[in-house]
């Protein structure tokens, strides 16, 4: 029996990645109808900055020195701030739509925070391709016909536009963790992170929604496919993932995210996209990998440039 390669099972990896983190767009559509955004934004970060903990001794066995826990903790602490905002402004996105599409419509949307990062990263001196402007055209193109129906400009929700803002908080994030990631423990920083947005999220609850045993109950399980599944597996297949690949082709399959979240609602919810808004997320699918484009590099120059911080983005 021919023995299986490593680029092959970090492949592999690398879609089971972006299958889970496509299903939980389902999870939070679900988890809506039990507790408040923030209350199960708390629940499910608490549990994933613990479930990483196993995966932190299994790739970060050599404890790092007091400066870089330090610098780890405060990168940790900017960062769930970050996570705080984009987690939650995605399940109010996705909560607060009434389209029956509502989970792979936040998928589509929520992916577009790929082109937003070479794009804000213009106000830290750094050039974007031309191919990221052609991005970022057909992008909103693709956010127009999922947001504009035969009301016209009417028809915008604003689910979408705090789905929108969302997106600009990943790829801020990114860049935060772009920019520390060689001073830190990138598996500490992520359960620490988790924490820190957990804890903003359950004040947050504490001052603006009503917890209850029964709310929370209803809504265990996708509590732990959010916090287990969603953060800990899935985290852990992108880990293994990062290993095999270049990041260009890594950041192309996790971006299938989008497409996993429409098949999940089709498939579990028994919710369809319209054409117009099927054509419209296809847009944005493909600005996204337009703007993973690149010239073909040596693979030791890919993982050279490869950043933990373009794949630690949530869920």
């Amino acid at each position: 029996m021919k023995k299986i390669s490593p680029r092959t099972i970090a492949i592999i990896c690398a879609f089971l990645a972006a299958a889970i983190w496509g299903g939980s767009f389902v999870t939070q559509r679900i988890a809506g109808e039990h507790m408040g955004a923030f209350t199960y934004n708390a629940m499910r970060f608490f549990l994933g900055a613990l479930s990483l903990l196993p995966v932190i001794k299994l790739f970060e066995k050599e404890k790092p020195n007091r400066e870089k826990i330090k610098k780890t903790w405060l990168v940790g602490l900017m960062a769930g701030g970050c996570v705080f905002l984009a987690a939650n402004l995605q399940q109010f996105g996705i909560v607060l739509s009434d389209s029956p599409s509502s989970a792979s419509e936040a998928g589509f949307i929520t992916g577009m925070y790929i082109i937003f990062v070479p794009l804000l990263g213009l106000f830290l001196g750094r050039r974007a391709r031309p191919l990221v402007w052609v991005s970022a055209v057909m992008a909103f193109a693709g956010l127009a016909l999922i947001s504009i129906g035969p009301g016209g400009l009417s028809n915008i929700q604003l689910s979408d536009i705090l789905l929108l803002i969302c997106a600009v908080f990943w790829a801020i994030h990114i860049l935060i963790v772009g920019h520390f990631i060689d001073d830190i423990s990138p598996i500490r920083f992520v359960s620490i992170q988790f924490l820190f947005c957990a804890i903003f999220s359950l004040a947050a609850a504490l001052i603006f929604e009503d917890i209850t045993m029964e709310g929370l109950w209803g809504g265990l399980p996708v509590i732990l496919f959010g916090g287990i599944v969603a953060s800990g597996i899935a985290y852990t297949f992108q880990t293994l993932s990062q290993r095999g690949l270049e990041a260009s082709l890594a950041a192309i399959i996790f971006s299938l995210e989008a497409l996993f979240a429409a098949l999940s609602e089709a498939i579990f919810l028994g919710e369809t996209m319209t054409l117009q808004k099927y054509i419209g997320g296809a847009i944005i699918f493909a600005g996204i990998l337009l703007s993973q484009h690149k010239k073909a590099q040596s693979p030791a120059t890919e993982n050279t440039k490869m950043q933990f911080g373009k794949k630690y983005r949530k869920r």
